[in-house]
C-alpha cells in the first residue's frame, strides 16, 4: 500500500507537471500590452500570471555583504540586489538545468542594452539548427539587457539577461545563463555599475 507521504509527493509531482505544461501551452496568457525601450518595442508582462513569489519585491535580507551585490539562490529561484538595513531587492529568475548548474563567485565586467546574441560552440554543438548570431531586438533571448560574468579577468560565458519566455522564471531552464522577465533586468540594469560582484549558491545561506 503507498503511504500518505508517497501519494502527497506523487500528487505535489503531478501538479507541478500539469502546471509546466500549462504554461508551455498558454504563452500568449503571459503577455499584456507593449513597452517601448531604446527604440525597440517589446511585449509587457502580464504580471498576474507570475507567481507572487516571483515578483520583484523589497524583502529583508540579513547577510554579511557589500549594499549592491548580487546574490542567486538557485534553489528557490531567486534573485537578490542587497541594500542596506538588512534588505533587499528579491527578483525571480530561471536557472540552469540540470547538467549545466554552476556555482562560485563572479563579476559583472560589461552591460549592453538590447544585446547581440552568439551561442558559444557548445551550444552550436548540441542544437546545430539555432542561429549562429543574432542582432539585437524583441525576438533575441536575451531580452533588452545583459550583464556579463567574468572570474578573474575571464569571461565566464554566462550572463544575467531577459526573457522572450517569461513562463519559464522559476525553472532549471538555461544552459548556466540567470534568466530574469524583461522588465526586472531593465530595473537591475540600471541599478548595476561594472565590477559589481555576483554570488550563485546552491541556495541562500
Amino acid at each position: 500500500m503507498l503511504s500518505r507521504r508517497s501519494v502527497v509527493l506523487a500528487f505535489a509531482a503531478g501538479s507541478l507537471a500539469s502546471i509546466r505544461h500549462a504554461r508551455a501551452q498558454t504563452p500568449d496568457a503571459y503577455f499584456s500590452g507593449s513597452a517601448d525601450d531604446s527604440g525597440f518595442e517589446f511585449r509587457s508582462t502580464n504580471m498576474s500570471m507570475i507567481p507572487p513569489e516571483f515578483r520583484r519585491q523589497l524583502v529583508p535580507y540579513a547577510y554579511d555583504l557589500q549594499p549592491g551585490s548580487i546574490v542567486v539562490d538557485t534553489q528557490a529561484h531567486h534573485l537578490y540586489r542587497v541594500l542596506d538595513q538588512n534588505t533587499a531587492l528579491r527578483y525571480g529568475v530561471g536557472v540552469g538545468r540540470e547538467g549545466f548548474q554552476w556555482f562560485g563567485s563572479a563579476q559583472v565586467m560589461r552591460k549592453a542594452t538590447w544585446p547581440n546574441w552568439t551561442p558559444p560552440p557548445e551550444m552550436l554543438q548540441r542544437q546545430p539548427d539555432i542561429p549562429h548570431f543574432m542582432k539585437g531586438g524583441p525576438d533575441n533571448p536575451l531580452g533588452p539587457r545583459a550583464m556579463y560574468l567574468y572570474r578573474d579577468g575571464r569571461d565566464l560565458l554566462y550572463r544575467i539577461h531577459g526573457t522572450t519566455e517569461p513562463w519559464t522564471i522559476g525553472t532549471d531552464v538555461s544552459s548556466g545563463c540567470i534568466r530574469m522577465l524583461n522588465e526586472d533586468v531593465i530595473d537591475l540594469f540600471q541599478r548595476t555599475p561594472t565590477g559589481t560582484p555576483v554570488f550563485v549558491l546552491k541556495q541562500r545561506v
